[in-house]
């Protein structure tokens, strides 16, 4: 069902849109949790080792599916809000051919460089095959993987955040099964991970896709619409190629910290593995809700109501601090049950030291992280961009230089110590960049009228 964001009052409207996108990461980290369980549990240290340094990889060719993702939502939140039902669907069409294209090249690039860039990243010679055979069966399945983002993006765009919901729900519980299966019962290894992964990926992207183009015979449309669009292709990348960048050089700077770290042996690299999922966890999932601001300030800038975006990033606020204060407990208690959850039983002692340091060092600074992802989401919102991107560069170069820099005199300690000092500096940065924003000094009293009406 399609909601229009640009009515009711910004809070109550924001938390009924947001909650089940955070449902939604939530099983969508069951993903990558249930390959680092099962591998670590089920197969060996080593095996939890390559998934993880794998893991790294990945992120870059997630960084072009969430940039994809970004892209096609915002523009089409925009479009949406204003009314402009025709050129939305051009922009769902071009952004699908678009993303065709782009697979092609990824796919052919990541099967020919996938040996170069393991080494690139120094992986230790007891991981490397087991890491080479995982990244090239996730990289047969990307496009699920980008179909999947795209579908999400265009649901969540229209209002509609429970139906991702409910599809991940159903096929993140299917891939712990089917990890279980192929490793225990099928005796299949790291490669039963990763299949697994891909099956149930694709078990979610094709009846998404499906959902969206059903709901598309629903809206509509005078004349016929156009299949591609140059002019919307330059306005989607827009959003769309600083978001690829700006994840790109993020997995990037991820990939030579993990050249770091491997450095320090596996026993860290599979401590840091554990460490990283949960954290990983916590992270996307405020980009997640970040990401739902992102299309409440898009909906609401195609409909010229700037108050409501003001209000809907102190309501974007409010509720992933909320959030953040269980989940901060929870590692903060419980971290050294959660880590050793994806470790061999019995877990090394460096092992399990390392994750659980790892969360110590990150867990209080999740507050400060949150808010400079819902500024975030208001500043890809409003298409400035390059606010945006500055804010995350200077927090990965930071993160880069200073894990480099600290790992020499305070072991693997001084690279855990880098995040929270990036992502303090870049939280300023984009602070100061949202109150610059266009909805400064913006009618208060057109917005209380406004959710005053909704609710006569």
């Amino acid at each position: 069902m399609n909601k229009d964001l640009t009515v009711g009052k910004p809070g109550p409207v924001l938390r009924k849109f947001c909650l089940p996108l955070f449902g939604s990461v939530i099983f969508q980290q069951l993903y990558n949790l249930a390959d680092s369980f099962v591998a670590g549990h089920f197969i060996s240290e080593d095996a939890l080792a390559a998934v993880g340094n794998s893991y790294e990889i990945t992120l870059i060719f997630l960084a072009f599916a969430f940039g994809c993702n970004i892209g096609c939502s915002v523009t089409v939140s925009q479009l949406f809000g204003a009314k402009r039902l025709r050129d939305l669907k051009t922009a769902v069409y071009t952004t699908l051919i678009s993303v065709t294209v782009l697979l092609a090249v990824l796919m052919t690039g990541g099967l020919l460089l996938c040996d170069s860039l393991l080494r690139l990243i120094h992986t230790p010679d007891n991981i490397f095959a087991d890491s080479a055979l995982y990244l090239r069966i996730y990289i047969w399945g990307l496009p699920f993987v980008f179909f999947y983002n795209i579908a999400n993006g265009i649901f969540s765009a229209l209002g509609d955040s429970k139906t991702p919901f409910r599809f991940l729900a159903c096929s993140s519980v299917a891939n712990i099964g089917a990890d279980i299966l192929f490793v225990k019962a099928f005796h299949m290894g790291v490669s039963g991970v990763a299949w697994a992964t891909l099956i149930c990926q694709g078990a979610s992207c094709v009846p998404a896709v499906y959902l969206v183009f059903r709901r598309f015979r629903k809206i509509r449309t005078e004349g016929r619409v156009p299949l591609f669009s140059a002019h919307l292709l330059k306005r989607l990348s827009v959003v769309a190629v600083p978001s690829m960048l700006q994840q790109s050089f993020i997995s990037v700077g991820n990939i030579i910290i993990q050249g770091v770290i491997n450095s320090f042996g596996s026993g860290v690299i599979a401590g840091y593995s554990a460490g990283v999922k949960l954290n990983n966890l916590v992270i996307t999932s405020f980009t997640t809700l970040a990401n739902g601001v992102s299309n409440f300030t898009a909906q609401n800038l195609g409909a010229g109501k700037m108050s409501r975006i003001r209000s809907g990033f102190r309501a974007g606020l409010r509720l992933v601090w909320i959030i953040t204060v269980p989940i901060a407990a929870l590692y903060l208690l419980g971290g050294r049950y959660l880590v050793a959850v994806f470790l061999e039983k019995p877990a090394s002692g460096t092992a399990l030291d390392t994750g659980v340091l790892f969360l110590r060092i990150l867990t209080p600074f999740y507050f400060v992280a949150a808010m400079k992802l819902v500024a975030d989401g208001v500043l890809r919102g409003s298409n400035r961009m390059g606010c945006f991107m500055a804010a995350t560069f200077t927090d990965l170069i930071l993160r880069v230089v200073l894990a480099k820099i600290l790992s020499l005199r305070l072991g693997a300690a001084g690279i855990w110590i880098a995040w929270p000092v990036g992502w303090t500096i870049a939280t300023v940065m984009s602070l100061l960049f949202y109150h610059r924003g266009p909805w400064k000094g913006a009618d208060d009293d057109a917005e209380n009228a406004d959710g005053q009406q909704q609710t006569d």
